[in-house]
């Protein structure tokens, strides 16, 4: 059979067996540290295969391990399970089945390429010198998986010499991706600000100390946080998501809490984003005749890719996929908890285009109709296969 047509067949099986796995992770979303049967399919599916399987870290995450010699690197690769709060508005064939839950970030989709990436590596007759870890990870939605997992030991027996993860980015179309040497993604923390004032009648303001309007003025203050306190070479967001206070037409409350995030990439940037957040709201509440308790919870440190890591695969992976347009320069606020595993192995985290190309019907992470272009599925899986190939490589040249 000519070999031409040999590879074409290969990637038209490939893809079906992607898609195959992708819209039944997406029928059965489950939401963070409650993926046990999500868990239980990649489990037999992994088994199957013939990898080493260790489940049951941070509850429901696992771990795939196939070795090669103790003289070959161990290369991690991370792939997340859970989905999101939302109820699905899609009308596909394949819409979730569980009310209120949805794959609405592409994680059904990382879940996929990852078995992906497992089924066609142990097809490989010339397999890259490498030990593979493939790691499943639960709750990377603001849960702390990441944490847990590594707290479970997962980077440990054998500890990795490489790390590497994907994230499909509906922000661009299949074929784009970002490999990002440095600085990635923004460090997160979430943030709460309770505003404590006297309440009382509606009708009677001159004998309350109203916290609604106190909550108000500091919304509008904090905005001036980054546009006048953060230089405009450097960047950062604090963004107000919430705000709850009050429940009858006629009572002002006793107190307003507003809830929000904060996003970085350096720490000084974090540490005076933060000063003048409490400044402010503890500042304004006072003017207001109230009082401002200000809770700060870090989320997850910022994505900071190798350079080298980065580099090897700029220099030799991206050659083999000419068809890709590459962007080293992309940024995102967006925040990801795999920042932890690559605090301690050497690694790169990469966006892949995965936007549906009629923008009619393309929306973003997180919204309940989000979808993706299933076509950046083997794209991902055939490019991480290199990547493992061009890390080993590169390790027995050292």
């Amino acid at each position: 059979m000519n070999n031409k047509i040999a590879r074409n067949r290969d990637q038209v099986k490939l893809r079906e067996y992607l898609v195959n796995k992708r819209r039944l992770f997406h029928q059965y979303p489950e939401l963070g540290f409650q993926e046990y049967k999500t868990a239980q399919v990649i489990k037999l599916e992994l088994e199957s295969l013939g990898y080493e399987v260790k489940s049951g870290l941070a509850k429901t995450g696992l771990a795939a391990t196939h070795y090669a010699s103790e003289d070959d690197p161990v290369i991690l690769l991370r792939f997340d399970m859970d989905a999101l709060p939302i109820t699905e508005e899609n009308e596909l064939d394949f819409v979730s089945k569980n009310p209120g839950v949805m794959h609405a970030c592409g994680h059904d989709a990382h879940i996929s390429i990852g078995l992906g990436v497992a089924r066609e590596f142990m097809s490989l007759e010339n397999k890259p010198p490498a030990t593979l870890k493939l790691v499943f990870q639960p709750a990377e939605e603001g849960l702390g998986g990441a944490e847990a997992m590594i707290a479970d030991g997962v980077l440990n027996n054998p500890a990795p010499d490489y790390t590497l993860a994907i994230h499909v980015w509906n922000e661009m179309d299949v074929g784009w991706a970002a490999i990002t040497p440095g600085e990635f993604m923004a460090g997160a923390d979430s943030f709460t600000i309770q505003i404590v004032g006297k309440g009382g009648h509606g009708a009677l303001p001159q004998n309350v100390n109203d916290p609604i309007l106190a909550a108000a003025q500091v919304i509008q203050s904090i905005q001036s946080i980054v546009s006048r306190n953060i230089s405009p070479l450097d960047n950062g967001v604090v963004s107000v998501c919430g705000i709850h206070g009050g429940g009858t037409f006629n009572v002002i409350p006793q107190t307003v809490e507003l809830t929000g995030t904060i996003r970085s990439f350096h720490s000084e940037t974090r540490q005076k984003i933060i000063a003048r957040l409490k400044d402010i709201a503890e500042g304004v509440a006072l003017a207001f005749g109230c009082e401002a308790r200000v809770e700060i919870t870090e989320v997850t440190p910022p994505v900071i890719n190798n350079a080298s890591v980065a580099k090897i695969i700029l220099s030799k992976t991206v050659a083999h996929f000419p068809e890709l347009k590459i962007n080293t320069q992309y940024r995102s606020l967006v925040s990801e908890d795999y920042s932890l595993f690559l605090n301690q192995i050497p690694g790169c985290f990469m966006f892949f285009g995965s936007g549906i190309k009629n923008e009619s019907f393309r929306y973003g992470h997180h919204h309940p109709k989000f979808n993706i272009d299933e076509a950046v599925m083997p794209l991902a899986v055939s490019f991480l296969l290199q990547a493992i190939r061009d890390l080993s490589e590169n390790f027995h040249l050292q």
